[in-house]
C-alpha cells in the first residue's frame, strides 16, 4: 500500500505540472513543471523525501526501458536522419560536454558555499 501511495503523490504533482502547462502559455514543457513542483515540495518539507522515495527509485530504475520506444522510432526514421546526422552528432557531443562543465561548476560552487556556511559556525 506504501508504493501505491507513492505514486499517487507523484502522479498528483505530474498531473499539477500538467495543469500549470495549460494555464501559462510558455514553451516549457508539463514534466518540468511537475519537477519544479516536487522540487519545491521537498525543499519546504511539503512532502517529505520518504513520502516518494520507493516509488522514485523504482521509476528511475526502469527509465532505460522507457527509451526503447523513442529508439525503435528513430531507427524506423533513418532515412530521414541520415543526410542530418553528423550535426546532430556533433550538437549532442557539445551540448553535452557544456551541460557537464555547467554542472561540475553549479556543484564546485554548492560545495564552496556549503564549507563557508560550515566555517562560520
Amino acid at each position: 500500500m506504501k508504493y501505491v501511495r507513492q505514486f499517487w503523490v507523484i502522479l498528483l504533482l505530474s498531473a499539477m505540472g500538467e495543469a500549470l502547462h495549460v494555464l501559462i502559455p510558455l514553451p516549457v514543457p508539463a514534466s518540468v513543471y511537475g519537477l519544479v513542483i516536487m522540487l519545491i515540495a521537498l525543499g519546504t518539507h511539503i512532502i517529505k523525501l520518504d513520502q516518494v522515495k520507493e516509488a522514485a527509485e523504482f521509476l528511475i530504475e526502469i527509465m532505460p526501458v522507457m527509451f526503447i520506444p523513442a529508439g525503435v522510432g528513430l531507427l524506423t526514421a533513418w532515412g530521414i536522419l541520415k543526410p542530418v546526422c553528423v550535426p546532430i552528432i556533433l550538437i549532442t557531443v557539445i551540448t553535452t560536454v557544456v551541460v557537464m562543465i555547467v554542472t561540475g561548476r553549479v556543484t564546485q560552487a554548492v560545495i564552496r558555499m556549503d564549507r563557508k556556511k560550515g566555517q562560520k559556525r
